[in-house]
């Protein structure tokens, strides 16, 4: 071989190997994720409460962001909370979110219910109220096309108490959502129910195949009314063993996440830790991104989690 022919072919060796590296990211890179993206709307909270942002873009702004998949939040639509015709509402609300998410090509998951009552009063009337309630949105879930809808076990004050009643409650709604096709999911959610020995005590109890759980990375802190260990919590459950505690009877999970470092990790959660724990359980669902945090916008915060996800769902 002449010289500057093997120059020559040096070179073009040189450039193989130099892009090998590039081909191998490409490749792993389109390895196709485990599970597919819902948003909560949580994560848009600030955007509908103080940038007057309507609760019904919500469809097309998931769908701009990548989502394939929408998560409500009934305490968002002031237009059903605060309607004096609670009925016409509800149906109001079903045709346009109906609507939009076929209009984005969007697949209703489910609706998280919040402030309809306790389901773990031990007042039986009080709880039955609740349930009645909670029950609208379990129709509205199923006119809508939703797997389920997201309640909150809270009431009680005394563990045992709780645990009695959570089962009444919960065992009640489920057997009435049943009737529709809608699972009830139960996220731990602060108090109680952010203990999972006792949650799922009380999913067990009921032992119902609608009944389940819906986990959530951060809502461990077992001193305050939501959860959060966004801030000094004095009392924290496990995060990873909560989470694992849960997946087996989980039909959604919640990728919480509040800040980030210059890498892109979650500060205070180990995301590929916790996808591995949803891989290992064999899940294969939706999983909802919810960005609680402060230093980013919503938006910035809902694609820097969906950023994450991505890139540790494919290790």
């Amino acid at each position: 071989m002449r010289r500057n022919e093997f120059i020559k072919y040096l070179g073009l060796t040189g450039v193989g190997f130099s892009v090998l590296p590039t081909i191998t990211q490409c490749k792993a890179a389109e390895k196709p994720l485990f599970f597919k993206l819902s948003l909560a709307q949580w994560s848009i909270h600030k955007m509908i409460r103080e940038d007057n942002v309507s609760p019904y873009a919500f469809a097309g702004l998931a769908s701009k962001w990548g989502f394939t998949g929408l998560e409500y939040v009934s305490q968002l639509y002031k237009d059903v909370t605060e309607a004096e015709d609670g009925e016409a509402a509800i149906a109001a609300f079903v045709a346009k979110s109906k609507s939009e998410a076929e209009k984005h090509g969007m697949q209703n998951v489910l609706i998280m219910i919040d402030n309809e009552g306790y389901l773990s009063t031990g007042d039986a009337q009080e709880r039955e109220q609740a349930i009645a309630k909670h029950m609208r949105w379990v129709k509205a879930a199923a006119a809508i096309g939703c797997q389920a809808v997201r309640v909150n076990l809270s009431g009680a004050e005394n563990q045992e108490e709780w645990l009695t009643q959570s089962v009444a409650g919960l065992s009640n709604l489920a057997q009435q959502a049943a009737d529709y096709n809608i699972n009830v999911i139960v996220e731990n959610h602060g108090g109680f129910s952010s203990n999972p020995n006792l949650l799922m005590q009380v999913i067990d109890t009921i032992n119902l195949p609608n009944c389940g759980t819906l986990p959530d990375f951060g809502n461990f802190c077992l001193e305050s009314d939501w959860g959060g260990i966004n801030s000094d919590c004095p009392n924290v459950y496990p995060i990873y063993q909560g989470v694992e505690q849960m997946l087996p009877k989980a039909f959604a999970v919640s990728a919480k996440a509040y800040e980030f470092d210059s890498q892109g990790n979650e500060s205070r959660i180990d995301f590929g830790k916790m996808m591995q724990l949803v891989k290992a359980a064999g899940y294969t669902g939706f999983v909802g991104v919810e960005y609680e945090g402060k230093k980013l916008s919503e938006e910035e915060g809902i694609q820097a989690t969906k950023k994450l996800l991505e890139r540790v769902g494919r290790l």
